[in-house]
């Protein structure tokens, strides 16, 4: 609320609110600047606190792959069992552990198996054994730990096991393959693009420089604890004309609210994956901004009678939109990854990712997943946390 009644007095100083009072406070901080007249904009009736709905670009769901792994073969125990034919995909958060996939199919599961025996073959058809990543149970389970980009592609097991007639007791050994198509993922980083109005008394002066230097100051120290800032942004001057009202002026400002401030690695405790940490603070920023200026129109309605200062908060203009990018060596494709539509999912061989954009490009040199770099384009500069 302080931070509101600051903005508020700096409104009031600029159109020329006069000497403190007790409806003004922290006003005696005002320089001369000369008295401009109230804004002919019509009064609105007085805001409510509830959050006003907002402008979303997409919808994303944030879990770890144990938790709820992103395939629809996932069962209540935490099990993928294997299907013949095409293999269906499955994502896996990057640097969780794999669900425990199983080599057979549901309905072979439930009967008897005589001398089953088992063999995963691994991305690049490497034969898979146990060690300190990958988990291989003595019947046939899979597991792989802290799930990286390389670990993405096809997995596939062999089933053998015998069957055996009771009148003969002939045996016959039956084979089935099962694949799965397993896919590294992570959650995208969030910023929000805001845009918002204020009415002014004139598209000419220093004044509606001055309020937009002072309105970004304050933004920023409302989210710098977040290690959130505002990027980005500007201002342009609009002349408005309101039915039954006239032409009135009013600054349209729009700015993004970045997580990735100054220091922002120090919020991740170390953490080898700090997207979860910085999307909860990107919230958290949104949050307290839209608060804002909630708390804006409400004590100009409460604290200024029925006369408004020439530049004040336009009720109601907030607009919020979030916006997704991913990581390096990562991108969105919801043709390719529909159960993942919003997910991050690791470039596939033949493409790449060197930055933050949502999606990855082409590179037939390209043959492994999760790479950065075309092999052709090398040279192109890679800029991204350090430079964020």
């Amino acid at each position: 609320m302080r931070t509101c009644v600051l903005l508020s007095a700096v409104l009031w100083c600029l159109t020329g609110g006069g000497a403190p009072s007790a409806r003004s406070p922290g006003l005696s901080l005002c320089p001369s600047f000369p008295v401009l007249p109230p804004s002919p904009r019509p009064a609105l009736p007085c805001p409510t606190l509830n959050p006003a709905p907002l402008l979303t670009k997409s919808q994303c769901f944030i879990s770890s792959a144990v938790q709820c792994p992103r395939s629809t073969l996932f069962n209540a125990k935490g099990f993928i069992y294997g299907k013949t034919g095409r293999p269906d995909k499955i994502y896996v958060k990057l640097h969780q552990n794999s669900p425990v996939f199983i080599c057979m199919d549901f309905k072979l599961s439930k009967k008897e198996i005589v001398d089953p025996t088992y063999l995963w073959i691994g991305p690049n058809e490497k034969t898979l054994t146990g060690n300190n990543r990958i988990n291989i149970t003595e019947t046939g389970q899979l597991m792989v730990k802290d799930f990286l980009e390389p670990l993405s592609g096809l997995y596939t097991c062999t089933l053998s096991y015998k069957t055996v007639k009771a009148e003969t007791q002939e045996e016959k050994t039956v084979k089935k393959r099962y694949d799965f198509m397993v896919f590294a993922y992570r959650e995208p980083d969030y910023s929000y693009q805001m845009a918002v109005r204020f009415t002014t008394r004139s598209c000419i002066g220093r004044y509606n420089d001055v309020f937009f230097r002072v309105l970004k100051k304050l933004l920023d120290s409302l989210i710098s604890d977040l290690s959130c800032h505002v990027i980005e942004p500007s201002y342009k001057c609009h002349s408005v004309e309101i039915p039954e009202h006239g032409l009135i002026h009013e600054l349209f400002i729009a700015f993004q609210v970045n997580p990735f401030a100054p220091g922002w690695k120090g919020a991740c405790n170390g953490s080898v994956d700090c997207e979860d940490t910085t999307n909860h603070n990107i919230l958290q920023a949104r949050d307290r901004i839209e608060e804002f200026f909630r708390s804006q129109a409400y004590i100009f309605y409460h604290n200024f009678n029925k006369t408004l200062p020439a530049m004040h908060f336009v009720d109601h203009s907030l607009q919020v939109v979030r916006l997704d990018s991913c990581r390096p060596g990562f991108g969105k494709n919801e043709r390719l990854h529909s159960n993942c539509a919003s997910c991050c999912v690791v470039c596939s061989p033949a493409t790449f990712s060197p930055d933050v954009n949502v999606t990855c490009q082409t590179c037939v040199s390209v043959l492994t997943y999760g790479a950065k770099s075309c092999p052709q384009t090398s040279n192109k500069n890679q800029q991204y946390e350090d430079q964020r």
